[in-house]
């Protein structure tokens, strides 16, 4: 009777087990997918250093693979408008004043760095709701005319935070800056052919290229549950 006692509460142990994680222990997830919406401004000959000078509206698409709680590689699509204008620069442009307004559309992946391990803050791995994070990538900026076509990589790097929400909802605030290898994106029809090189400088690397910056705040909901391995 003992041995059959044994055997009827290991079988249970092993069908019971697949549920455990939902009960007795946080529950990670593997991906992330949402919508993100913010501002956008834009670094150039018709803006040198103006922070949040000229801000548009923004707005795309968030997905995130979890390595751990630590870790993540997100991937995001957004579509912005950036515009400049020489009226109240220091500077004294050839040609005289003018300004410009364009649509750029960024896709790129970001590997993030979570200062704390990041979850709902319950069960033995001592998470955060909260998780204050870095992030540097490489992607590509697409900007149709008004005048010509500019196609160029971007690099991304900037500072952001996430909150648990819920369970499965996650929202986060973040400030990135694109750094593009183009000294074309103020260059339109309205523009051209002062902001084409007005100084004459050369351009070289990543010197003198224009660069954009997103202010943003994204929702994204939880994927995929990670199932641990039962242990008896």
């Amino acid at each position: 009777m003992k041995r059959i006692g044994r055997m009827v509460a290991l079988l249970l142990g092993i069908l019971l087990c697949p549920a455990t994680p939902l009960f007795a222990e946080e529950l990670e997830y593997r991906y992330e997918a949402g919508g993100m919406t913010g501002g956008s401004f834009y670094f150039g000959d018709a803006n040198y250093s103006g922070l949040f000078k000229n801000m548009n509206l923004m707005g795309g698409a968030v997905w995130r693979y979890n390595l751990n709680p630590r870790m993540a590689v997100k991937t995001s699509l957004a579509v912005a408008r950036i515009s400049g204008s020489t009226a109240d620069s220091e500077n004294r442009f050839p040609g005289g004043e003018t300004g410009f307004s364009r649509t750029l559309y960024d896709l790129g992946a970001q590997f993030e760095y979570n200062f704390f391990a990041y979850g709902e803050g319950t069960g033995y791995k001592r998470t955060h709701r909260l998780a204050p994070y870095l992030f540097a990538g490489m992607g590509f900026t697409f900007a149709p005319e008004p005048l010509d076509n500019v196609f160029t990589p971007v690099i991304p790097i900037g500072l952001g935070v996430k909150y648990k929400l819920a369970h499965r909802l996650n929202v986060g605030c973040e400030l990135s800056f694109r750094f593009t290898m183009s000294d074309k994106l103020d260059v339109t029809k309205a523009s051209a052919p002062i902001l084409d090189d007005p100084f004459g400088i050369k351009s070289d690397g990543i010197k003198n290229k224009d660069s954009y910056a997103f202010l943003s705040i994204s929702l994204t909901y939880d994927l995929s549950p990670k199932y641990r391995e039962c242990n008896n």
